[in-house]
C-alpha cells in the first residue's frame, strides 16, 4: 500500500516513515503542502498522511485544495492541535480521519489499514473470494482454511487482487502497489509473478 506523508519536522517525518516501512507500507515523504498536492494529483496512493503545520501553507489548505480537485484518497490529519475546532475544521475540508501527536506507534498502522479497507468496499480485515481467505491485518492468506505460505511480493499481489476484485488491473498498477515508484523492474516482471 503506497502513503504519501506530507511532514514538515524532520525527525518526526523519519520516525513515521520507519514505523510505516516497518509495517510494510511504501511511504512517500515530502515537507511542503504544495509539493503534497501536487503528488497527490499525480500518483496512485492509497492514503495521504497530513501534518497541519506547512511552512507554506496550512494542511487545512492543503485538504480543501485536494478536494477541490476531487482527489478522492482518503486524508488522515496527524497534528499536535487536540482542540474541536480544528478537528471539526479538518473534517468539514473532507479528511476521514485526525489522530493526534504523539500516538502509539501501533495505533498509527491500524488505523491506516482500517481507512485504506474503508474506502476500497471492505468492512472487514479479511476479504474472501471463493476458497481464497487473505487477512489484510495479519498478512495472511488461507485456501480451504489452510495457511498458505507466500512471499512478500506474492501476497503483495494478491492483496491488491483482493482489495481490487472485479475491476482491470494494469500491469503499472501492479508495479505501483509492488514497488511503489522505486527501483521499479521492467513491466514483463509482472508476467513472471504471474505465471
Amino acid at each position: 500500500m503506497r502513503i504519501l506523508l506530507v511532514e514538515d519536522d524532520p525527525t518526526t517525518s523519519r520516525s513515521i516513515e520507519l514505523m510505516l516501512t516497518h509495517a510494510n507500507l511504501n511511504v512517500f515523504c515530502t515537507d511542503l503542502g504544495e509539493d503534497g498536492i501536487d503528488l497527490a494529483k499525480l500518483y496512485d496512493y492509497d492514503l495521504i498522511l497530513l501534518d497541519l503545520n506547512l511552512p507554506d501553507m496550512s494542511g487545512h489548505e492543503v485538504l480543501r485544495q485536494l478536494r477541490l480537485a476531487r482527489v478522492e484518497t482518503p486524508i488522515l490529519i496527524l497534528s499536535g492541535a487536540d482542540d474541536t475546532d480544528s478537528k471539526l475544521k479538518g473534517f468539514g475540508f473532507g479528511a476521514d480521519d485526525y489522530m493526534t501527536k504523539p500516538f502509539h506507534r501501533e495505533e498509527l498502522p491500524a488505523r491506516i489499514h482500517a481507512i485504506i479497507r474503508r474506502s476500497k468496499g471492505h468492512s472487514q480485515s479479511v476479504i474472501r473470494t471463493g476458497r481464497i481467505c487473505v487477512n489484510l491485518d495479519a498478512k495472511s492468506v488461507e485456501v480451504d482454511g489452510k495457511t498458505v505460505h507466500l512471499t512478500g511480493k506474492e501476497y503483495q499481489m494478491l492483496e491488491l487482487l483482493s482489495l481490487r476484485k472485479g475491476t482491470t488491473l494494469t500491469k503499472e498498477m501492479f508495479l505501483n502497489h509492488l514497488y511503489g515508484g522505486m527501483d521499479e523492474p521492467e513491466l514483463k516482471i509482472i508476467d513472471v509473478f504471474i505465471c
